[in-house]
């Protein structure tokens, strides 16, 4: 049986139609809202910390007052190079060929002072707040806010740092030095690297000096300064075909 096509018939087809549609796009935007909230975040693959400070950890103003209280004021530094060596002049290209490799991009081209937009943080006074270290210095990229570079110094492993190292991460590769009468053990995971060395002086006593890789931070700055410098390489081809 037809209903008969009449004005009333019409209003009532009209208006279900309305609410089907309504309703059809309540549900789309209920389901986008929800893949939207449920997404989970893009972080790296957690590898070593340094007071809880680790490859995805962002440095904010409540960090650096942790840093203060646990090591001492510290000083700033803000635009500067970044050196990836240690120990010694070749270590690191003999030992860590990996590690050598990124810091000649980083510090491409050679022989030339090339600034990186990091934050440097300096602590020489950490043993007044009974921290067992000399010297600490925390790098971070100013872009992400994400730790690029560690590096920790001692004399004396009175807190058993080593052992407590050895105990977390396993055992390390061992690199015994064949230039100089020192020692150093390597730790990998995830792709970022923890170095603990033991330099001697020249009193041949022994120094440790810690150095964490945030290797995986290092690669991602390396890629956006690399992407970043060739367009300024043609912004400025541009603008040489512009003068004439």
């Amino acid at each position: 049986m037809q209903w008969p096509i009449t004005s009333k018939n019409k209003t009532i087809i009209f208006y279900s139609f309305l609410s089907l549609l309504s309703v059809s796009i309540l549900i789309s935007c209920g389901d986008n809202r929800e893949s939207t909230e449920t997404a989970p975040a893009a972080v790296k693959p957690e590898s070593f910390t340094f007071f809880e400070l680790g490859t995805n950890t962002k440095l904010t103003e409540q960090i650096r007052q942790d840093l203060g209280n646990k090591l001492g004021r510290d000083a700033i530094e803000r635009r500067s190079i970044l050196d990836l060596n240690t120990n010694y002049a070749g270590f690191i290209k003999k030992y860590l060929p990996k590690i050598d490799e990124l810091n000649r991009k980083i510090n491409s081209p050679p022989g030339e002072r090339v600034e990186h937009n990091t934050v440097k943080l300096m602590y020489r006074y950490a043993q007044r707040e009974n921290a067992p270290f000399d010297y600490v210095a925390l790098v971070f990229w100013e872009l992400t806010k994400t730790p690029l570079l560690f590096k920790i110094n001692f004399k004396i492993d009175e807190t058993g740092i080593v052992e407590t190292l050895k105990t977390k991460y396993g055992p390390p590769q061992v690199i015994d030095w064949k230039e100089e009468n020192g020692k150093s053990m390597v730790w990998r995971k995830n792709m970022d690297v923890l170095l603990v060395s033991e330099v001697p002086d020249q009193f041949g006593h022994h120094e440790y000096q810690i150095v964490i890789y945030f290797v995986q931070n290092l690669k991602q700055l390396i890629e956006i300064e690399t992407d970043e410098l060739k367009k300024r390489e043609q912004q400025r081809a541009k603008s040489g075909e512009k003068a004439f």
